[in-house]
Parts: C-alpha cells; sequence; structure tokens
C-alpha cells in the first residue's frame, strides 16, 4: 500500500510540473515577460529629458538587454565561423558580440517610451515568434523578436525592426571584414569597438 502511494505521489508530481511547464511555454506568458521588461525600462526611464546617474544607465543596460541570449544571437552572425572557432575564441567573441550591443542599445533611450501593441505572438514547442508595433510620436514601427525556451526561462535570440534583423544585420557586416581581414582581423575590430564601448561608459 506504501508503495502504491508512494508511486502515486511521484506520478502526481510529475503531471503537475509538466503542466507547469507548459504553462510557462503559453503565448500568455511570452506576453507577460515581455511586458513586464517593458513596464521596467518605462519606470526607470521616467518623463522625458530625465538625466541619468551611471547606476540607472547600468540598470536600464541591464533590463533591456537581461533576456537576451547573446551566443545564440552571435552565432547567428557569425555564420558557419562560430563552430570552427576554439573555446576561448568562441567565449571572447560572444564576449565582446554581447558588450558592443549592450553599449548600443543606450543610444537611443526614447525608443523605449514606445507603445506597444502585439499583434501575434506564436508559441511552437520551445520557440516563439512575437510580432509587435511600437508607436512612438505617431509613428509606428513594427518589432519582432524570436524567442527560445532555455532551461526555465523564455530568451531572446534575435531582434527586427522594420524588418531589419540584428543577427542578419551584423552576420552582413562580419562577413566583409572576414573576407577582407580574416577572423582575426574582425575579433581586431570589435576589440576596439569594445573597449570604446568600456571607456564610455566609465566616463
Amino acid at each position: 500500500m506504501k508503495r502504491f502511494t508512494t508511486a502515486f505521489l511521484f506520478l502526481g508530481l510529475i503531471i503537475s510540473t509538466a503542466i507547469q511547464v507548459q504553462a510557462q511555454k503559453s503565448e500568455a506568458d511570452v506576453k507577460n515577460l515581455l511586458e513586464q521588461r517593458d513596464q521596467e525600462i518605462k519606470d526607470l526611464l521616467g518623463p522625458e529629458g530625465t538625466e541619468y546617474t551611471d547606476d540607472q544607465r547600468a540598470k536600464l543596460k541591464n533590463i533591456i538587454n537581461g533576456i537576451i541570449d547573446f551566443e545564440a544571437m552571435a552565432k547567428v552572425a557569425l555564420e558557419g565561423t562560430f563552430d570552427t572557432l576554439s573555446d576561448e575564441n568562441r567565449a571572447e567573441f560572444v564576449d565582446l558580440f554581447s558588450t558592443i550591443i549592450r553599449d548600443q542599445s543606450l543610444n537611443k533611450l526614447d525608443i523605449y517610451r514606445a507603445d506597444v501593441d502585439y499583434e501575434l505572438i506564436n508559441v511552437n514547442g520551445d520557440d516563439a515568434r512575437v510580432e509587435t508595433i511600437a508607436e512612438l510620436d505617431e509613428i509606428r514601427t513594427p518589432v519582432y523578436y524570436d524567442m527560445y525556451y532555455k532551461g526555465s526561462e523564455w530568451v531572446i535570440t534575435d531582434m527586427s525592426i522594420d524588418d531589419v534583423s540584428t543577427a542578419n544585420s551584423y552576420q552582413k557586416q562580419f562577413t566583409r571584414i572576414i573576407n577582407k581581414r580574416g577572423f582575426d582581423g574582425l575579433m581586431d575590430v570589435l576589440r576596439k569597438r569594445a573597449a570604446r564601448a568600456t571607456s564610455t561608459s566609465s566616463e
């Protein structure tokens, strides 16, 4: 009897966990995640014309980029070259790539004040596609997200603004540099960009 009860409880735990995971992979869960992120950014931005401290800028950078999977985006941006790299080179590339994107995310903070309408959220297993319209000053801009359920949370693997993919845009830049100067040449360029970004943020 005791074995039967234990088995029954174990089965119940498995079913309960499966239901919870399924709920986390719903369209509502994806929307809630993005809406929460959007509201956190807006709360920290405050009214237009606000001057931000270094601490506030660091917090904004973390919220804006906190759910981005930079390794997944970097793999697309570097295309087939990514899989040929050593673990050391791959880790440095992802670090430089994320530093540059995180820095650029603060270039135009006003865009995060836009009102966002969710036009489509499509969840297919561990993948999700989110299509939104961001409206600011009566200008409507399509903003799309490709997302993946990694571990126990949704992460962004690519973003498209006005049909321009972030990962594909970098891919074109990186391909041109690699064709001219090789991968080492690309790394030199990225190191300089990342150094400038780090220097600017510390001033």
